[in-house]
């Protein structure tokens, strides 16, 4: 029997009305998907076949993937020379850990505490982390997902420098009370050996040493430890006697101390810019001092002071001079010189100069023996916003070629679009045309950070992820199997004229910074079209082509603006249209950075845009080309409002623009405006507002003839004559007064800005965001209806309809579905000649809250493809003259035969989800999906061979629902928009995934399918591979003879319990991690995850062992006493007669 729904048919009877409970503040609500599949598709209701749907809840789960790009605000660095694997630290307590591409991992401290300093177990698979809370941690590296197997949290003390000796299981911690406190890290367990400051310094000293500022073990005897006080302070202490056997003393502070390898000297980097080198034999005074940058005096004082060098390494070289290298140091005197790394070789001083100030580096080395010559080959280079390696094994010091796609934020990105299992031609072209553009100069070696292991995986669909950036720019980037590689860029400022200095009041831009910026991009991967819209009211329509040409950029000038009478005033009695203009203004800068007043000197602007387009044939190299600009002009003084909303169809030949004055529809193949008209207009006689003008005026009866006709533009009018091809003659009568906001601030889902805080050092990725007013449930009253969703589809228009027809979908800010019928040419061979109509259908549908996307699916529920163009090159040489014939897929999956004879419209906006039956016109299902809150992107995406809609809401809920059935699929509140970026950025994608930037330089994959959670740990790098630690050299009989240390220096007799004792358990506490056990049962199987759980076994067992002979130990040594006791008591009474007791 046929399931039938009463309720349903109510539904649609009254389609415009709210159907179902409400979602509380999580974001959801049973609503009408609660009701059975299928449904009335016919206007008689009659029951139609059900749709099987095959999504349930369990194919969804959501977990985050990786992340790219460069760790946001780095604060360390480490390299383990064995493994070749990079570690980062950052101020928000993450660590990224890199080998060779493909190997990046993105772990997290879950207090967020800032990184100091890390230290990789070399060649162990560990990593140790000290964080601004005081805490130390120790990362398990052997799984795909490292953990924290044991963390020490430090109560009384600040942390300051740890140094970890090689091939040892001691931690030497340096604290601000100048106090050096040993960690065992197997145990994690503080030793109570410690050297405390007022026995490291002179007795005779009466000021404070300062916080320890650095610490290391002598290359030559690992019995001795050099420590450096802040105040200029060096110890040398031995370890063995526990006292110092030498110390120095230097007027200027310490930041940095680096060994010789033979361990007879040392140099230090000081607060004056000075190096100094000093001898172990007479430590009174550093028998070498400079400053590499100073002046040197006339007079022959010494050289003037620079600014502190903050670090300082000395390697030394077999066969040529050490190295000397360091960071800072430079005068004074050049206030403007960037930041630099100084290369000292023998006699030759190289200054490299860096973009951004360096945060830290590394001197890569072949050995990681500290008594061995060092043989330096690069050095990695950590910067505020960049990671760079130099080669120093050739001698202009060349780069190497950075293979990880840490330049996402090269400029600010401003949008963002992901496609997954895009056509497989795609990536290997865009990458052709790339590679082209590819800079010269780099280092011929091989990227020496090589470590880990990575291999393809199972997922092996294509993957592109499309950013979009504030100088104009654009990137695609390959993201198949969780990795990211740039393809190619675009940039699209190269269509517009520079602007010359001193112009900047003279021109009619909008926004002063970043003109250029993408503020939405759209793409169809099959046509390969590419269209941009810019934030100074500009849409470029680009086409793709394999052949360098040269040619004129076409263009076009469209007059899009909102009438005064047309402003939305629900309650005209109590609400005046124009609103004072200082609650206004504030919301100016947040719409699009920083703006500039339309009251210039001179003539009011009218009828110009904002960017000269040039005039004169431009060079396009092959990629995507430049074929139609359309720019939205002034009209009397008031700037073109910012676009909304985009959408392009190959098939069709048209793009469609809009913002919140009205819509735009231009056939970019003939180069004409088909459309440019006030939302108002395109209701015509369907406004469900029924709002009339205040005044009768000759443009209303104008736009009244567009409406109730059809909208077109003659062929004849090209772009060329540099004519305006505007379709509305707007009256200029009753315009802006004196007191009225020069902007006109739109209100609308399509313009969002939230209330959020934002930091000042991220104003600028945030200036691009839409804009939208605090209180987000409700419309404006003084706004105007924006474009806020546009979708061309082959549907039915029209109630009455038996067949498709080409259509444009148009969705507003108020909730309000718009269906334009297109009428193109018959046949291929007119379309260039013949003009194309658009006109109202007159049918309009409603929802709550602003339109945000649209979608299409046949009547077996299957979704329909929209219309496309197949790929060919406009400039091919084996055209000829013949145009050959496009070749058109206008129905896909299903041929038009198999469209049937009805089919459903799935449309949500930012408060609920519909599914309309056509030509019906039925509304058969509603889910109201929140309340309290409102969508930031909604898509319709495939999963496992079905389709789903996904929703990201603004309370940080993640949303998916069946379709057409709308059924609650998921709902988790998973992540917060605690930025603007989150909410500008966030976009799904087929097959389960998403992304968004979680800081300004990273991006944040995820994925909503179970499936993918499931296979994640087989697509995840290996960060550790089993390699032999190289084998010291040998160092000879008379080396080792008179050389060093004699004796052997065992640290578990010196540090351990039995000898130094247990530390006080105020001091520090030791918290175990999630790492252990628990944390292997999850990494990856196979020979490494066996021998790491057999390895963690045996430590546990080990220590029970250890813990039970202890015990034995201490029961018979009780036993002892008790027999010595027993054998004391029966010699004295032995000889006593009975009497004498």
């Amino acid at each position: 029997m046929k399931k039938f729904n009463f309720r349903k048919v109510l539904d649609g009877l009254t389609a415009s009305s709210p159907v179902g409970s409400s979602g509380g503040g999580s974001g959801s609500g049973a609503g009408g998907g609660s009701v059975h599949p299928g449904g009335t598709a016919g206007a008689a209701g009659t029951p139609r076949e059900e749709i099987q749907e095959t999504l349930t809840s369990d194919y969804f789960q959501i977990c985050k993937t990786v992340r790219h790009g460069f760790p946001y605000l780095p604060t360390a660095l480490a390299f383990d020379p064995v493994q070749k694997i990079l570690a980062i630290g950052t101020r928000t307590g993450a660590i990224r850990i890199l080998g060779r591409p493909g190997v990046d991992c993105y772990c997290q401290h879950e207090s967020g505490a800032a990184v100091l300093q890390l230290q990789f177990l070399i060649n162990e698979g560990a990593l140790v982390s000290a964080c601004a809370d005081d805490a130390l941690h120790l990362w398990n590296l052997r799984q795909k997902r490292p953990a924290v197997l044991h963390s020490l949290k430090f109560n009384r003390e600040r942390i300051t420098y740890c140094h970890l000796p090689f091939q040892s299981k001691w931690l030497y911690v340096g604290t601000e009370r100048g106090n050096t406190h040993i960690v065992n890290i197997e145990s994690f367990i503080l030793s109570g050996y410690v050297i405390m400051w007022n026995k490291a310094i002179e007795l005779s000293t009466k000021t404070h040493p300062g916080p320890v500022v650095h610490l290391s073990d002598s290359p030559r005897d690992e019995g001795k430890l050099l420590i450096g006080y802040e105040n200029g302070t060096i110890v040398f202490w031995d370890l063995r006697s526990k006292r110092a056997d030498l110390r120095a003393y230097y007027d200027e502070a310490i930041h940095s101390v680096a060994w010789h390898h033979e361990g007879k000297q040392f140099m230090c980097s000081h607060s004056d810019g000075s190096l100094t080198l000093w001898n172990l034999k007479s430590p009174n005074r550093p028998f070498q001092t400079t400053i590499p940058h100073g002046k040197v005096q006339r007079d022959g004082k010494k050289p003037e002071s620079c600014k502190p060098i903050l670090k300082v390494e000395y390697k030394t070289c077999k066969n040529s001079e050490p190295f000397v290298i360091f960071s800072g140091g430079l005068s004074y005197d050049k206030p403007c010189r960037r930041p630099s790394l100084t290369i000292m070789h023998g006699k030759a001083i190289t200054v490299l100069e860096m973009d951004h100030p360096i945060v830290d580096f590394l001197t890569l080395c072949e050995t990681p023996y500290p008594n061995e010559f060092q043989e330096p080959y690069a050095v990695v280079v950590l910067l505020e916003k960049d990671l760079i390696v130099v080669d120093l094994t050739q001698s202009n010091f060349p780069i190497f070629e950075n293979p990880y796609p840490i330049d996402i934020h090269e400029s600010p990105v401003t949008c963002t679009e992901y496609f997954a299992d895009c056509p497989p031609d795609l990536i290997p072209v865009l990458y052709s045309v790339g590679a082209k553009h590819k800079k010269q100069g780099y280092s011929n070696k091989e990227w020496p950070i090589s470590g880990g292991a990575w291999n393809l995986g199972a997922q092996t669909y294509p993957e592109i992820i499309i950013t979009g950036h504030a100088d104009g720019s654009v990137k695609f980037w390959d993201a198949s199997a969780i990795t990211l590689q740039m393809l190619y860029k675009l940039k699209t400022s190269k269509v517009f004229e520079k602007q010359k200095v001193g112009e900047g009041k003279a021109t009619a831009e909008i926004v002063e910074e970043d003109p250029f910026a993408v503020q939405m991009m759209y793409w169809c991967p099959e046509s390969r079209i590419f269209c941009v819209a810019g934030v100074s009211a500009y849409v470029i329509v680009y086409k793709f082509s394999k052949h360098e040409v040269n040619t004129e950029i076409a263009s076009l000038e469209v007059r899009l603006q909102c009438e005064v009478e047309d402003i939305i005033t629900p309650e005209p009695e109590t609400n005046p249209p124009f609103p004072d203009a200082s609650s206004q203004l504030p919301s100016l800068k947040s719409l699009s950075g920083s703006t500039n007043t339309v009251a210039c000197e001179g003539t009011m602007k009218d009828s110009i845009p904002c960017l000269s387009v040039k005039a004169r044939p431009v060079r396009m190299p092959p990629g995507y080309q430049a074929d139609l600009v359309i720019q939205l002009v002034w009209v009397d003084g008031e700037p073109p409002q910012q676009i909304t909303s985009l959408a392009v169809n190959s098939a069709y030949g048209l793009v469609a623009f809009g913002n919140c004055n009205g819509l735009a529809v231009v056939d970019f193949m003939q180069k004409t405006v088909l459309l440019s008209m006030g939302t108002l207009d395109l209701y015509g006689s369907s406004d469900p507002y029924q709002r009339q003008p205040r005044s009768p005026r000759k443009s209303r009866q104008f736009a009244a003839d567009h409406v109730n006709g059809h909208c077109t533009s003659p062929t004849s009018q090209s772009c060329s004559s540099g004519k305006r091809l505007s379709s509305a003659d707007v009256s200029r009568a009753n315009r802006r007064g004196p007191g009225r906001p020069p902007f006109r601030k739109a209100q609308s889902a399509a313009c969002m800005e939230i209330s959020l805080p934002v930091t000042t050092e991220e104003n600028r990725e945030n200036s691009f965001s839409r804009s939208r007013s605090s209180s987000v449930s409700s419309i404006d009253r003084d706004s105007k209806e924006a474009i806020t969703a546009l979708y061309f589809m082959e549907s039915f228009a029209r109630k009455n309809d038996s067949a498709v027809s080409s259509c444009l979908w148009v969705g507003t800010g108020l909730g309000m579905v718009i269906i334009l019928s297109l009428n193109l040419p018959a046949s291929d061979d007119l379309r260039q000649s013949e003009p194309v109509m658009v006109s109202p259908s007159g049918t309009v549908l409603t929802l709550k809250g602003a339109v945000l996307t649209f979608a299409c699916l046949d009547c077996m529920g299957t979704l329909t493809h929209r219309p496309y163009e197949v790929w060919r090159d406009p400039h091919s040489a084996d055209d000829g003259d013949k145009t050959r014939k496009r070749k058109l897929v206008m129905h896909s999956p299903s041929s038009s035969q198999d469209m049937g004879d009805h089919q459903f419209a799935v449309i949500c906006s930012e408060k609920q989800a519909k599914v309309f039956s056509l030509p019906s016109q039925t509304c058969l299902y509603v889910h109201n999906i929140t309340e309290t809150s409102f969508l930031l992107r909604a898509d319709v995406v495939t999963l496992c061979n079905s389709v789903c809609l996904a929703c990201f809401c603004a309370n940080g809920h993640i949303m998916t629902l069946s379709l057409p059935s709308l059924r609650p699929l998921l709902d988790i509140n998973y992540l917060p928009v605690t930025d603007m970026r989150i909410a500008r950025t966030f976009c799904f994608t087929n097959e389960g995934q998403a992304l968004y930037l979680s800081s300004p330089t990273e991006i944040q994959r995820l994925t909503y399918s179970q499936e993918m959670c499931d296979n994640l740990q087989d697509m995840l790098g290996d960060l550790f591979t089993p390699v032999e630690t190289p084998e010291a050299q040998n160092r000879g009989f008379l080396k080792g003879l008179f050389g060093g240390s004699g004796q052997a220096f065992d640290r578990e007799e010196l540090f351990g319990e039995a000898t130094a004792g247990k530390a006080s358990r105020s001091l520090a506490q030791h918290i175990p991690g999630s790492g252990g056990i628990e944390g292997v049962r999850g990494a990856a199987g196979g020979v490494i995850g066996d021998l790491t759980r057999a390895r963690i076994a045996l430590d546990e067992r080990g220590q029970k062992l250890g813990e039970l002979d202890e015990r034995t130990a201490s029961m018979m040594a009780s036993a002892e006493a008790f027999s010595k006791h027993a054998h004391e008591v029966m010699l004295k009474y032995k000889d006593k007669k009975w009497y004498q007791f």
